[in-house]
């Protein structure tokens, strides 16, 4: 059985910078050789990066803590010790990366190929032939690398569309979208048959252009607390730049479509202001039922505006409802972009400062009379 993950929390912990070498050159006919200490590796850093392939976060929920290869450390014959590889984690496109403790976004990927450093790889510290002069020429001290960065993240996956096909359970958003493009999400005759957002593109103009349609599973009401899956169900909208309401002309329990069409409504401004001002289109289903039409006649006459009827059974209505989604996509122009942090920044929580140096020479810890190397 599939499994959908849309949020996970990972522990990230970048590689530590190896430590310089204290080391003196010694060969034959060179009775003063002078040091030859080489630098410590820098670590490696942790990458979240967005990439094609991937549907959710589901690959990520096995395994928690993650960290990068650490640099090694110097060597003499001034060897520079050998830097710890990247770790790039790929999670799916629309991944939001956050810090978990201080609650503030790291990056919000939209594209493929867009990446973040979470946790920044430590530098590596400098041998002791950095440390020689004119004074000091059997310079005995090195520096220890610094550690890298450790953090715990959380990625939230919001699924991209440019339509998003609301309503309470059962309302027909499923079979809507199998009708309307080649996906195949489970259909059944009983509510919240749809457990996570399934997508689909539908083709217009003959092929040569399309957009993409996410069935949303069914809200209920209390969604914006946390009501049923709510605020899982509720941020896979947030994405979306046209919303389809649809409405159940005869909802099984026998409640008024009305009734439900405002509750969905009340729901979506209690949880984002900004979600409630969405271009929404709004759908009657199930037209080839006996009172459907007159339902769709009593809501467009309560709302004062035009509500569409479809029937995703004998096809009734579809192609002038793909009709309305073109022109309403068409007249919101290009999606926009969105918040995002600078590339490749590495945002820190405050008071997360890189150590002090204890040498005026330079950064970092010193090492005080390491064991000596021969080179």
């Amino acid at each position: 059985m599939l499994m959908f993950v849309d949020r996970v929390e990972l522990l990230v912990k970048a590689g530590d910078g190896g430590n310089g070498c204290v080391s003196f050159r010694k060969e034959r006919y060179v009775p003063r050789g002078g040091p030859n200490g080489g630098d410590g590796g820098s670590g490696g850093s942790v990458i979240i990066q967005a990439a094609e392939g991937h549907s959710n976060l589901a690959h990520l929920s096995f395994q928690r803590h993650w960290k990068a290869e650490r640099g090694e450390h110097g060597q003499g014959s001034n060897c520079t010790g050998r830097s710890g590889e990247d770790l790039v984690i790929e999670v799916p496109v629309g991944t939001i990366v956050r810090d978990r403790d201080q609650g503030f976004l790291l990056r919000d990927l939209k594209r493929a190929g867009d990446r973040v450093v979470v946790a920044r790889g430590g530098k590596g510290g400098r041998g002791n032939t950095a440390f020689k002069s004119s004074t000091n020429r059997a310079p005995r001290t090195a520096e220890k690398g610094t550690p890298g960065e450790e953090r715990w993240i959380v990625l939230e996956l919001k699924v991209i569309a440019d339509v998003g096909l609301i309503g309470l359970p059962n309302a027909g958003k499923s079979t809507l979208l199998s009708r309307i493009s080649r996906a195949h999400p489970e259909i059944a005759d009983y509510p919240f048959t749809t457990k996570y957002p399934n997508l689909g593109t539908v083709a217009v103009a003959g092929g040569e252009r399309g957009f993409v349609v996410a069935d949303i599973p069914g809200l209920i009401e209390g969604a914006h607390r946390g009501l049923g899956l709510g605020h899982a169900f509720l941020r896979h909208v947030e994405r979306t730049r046209l919303l389809v309401h649809l409405v159940d002309p005869l909802p099984p329990d026998g409640s008024d479509p009305v009734m439900n069409y405002r509750a969905i409504r009340r729901e979506l401004a209690l949880y984002s202001a900004a979600l409630a001002q969405r271009p929404e289109l709004v759908v009657v289903t199930k037209l080839d039922l006996s009172g459907a039409a007159e339902v769709r006649e009593r809501l467009a006459r309560q709302l004062g505006r035009e509500v569409l009827g479809i029937s995703s059974v004998t096809g009734q209505g579809i192609p002038e409802l793909i009709g309305q989604m073109v022109e309403a996509l068409d007249a919101l122009g290009p999606a926009s972009e969105g918040l995002t942090t600078t590339e490749g920044e590495s945002p820190k929580p405050p008071g997360d400062r890189e150590p002090n140096p204890t040498d005026a020479s330079g950064g970092g810890m010193l090492i005080g009379l390491l064991p000596e190397q021969g080179g």
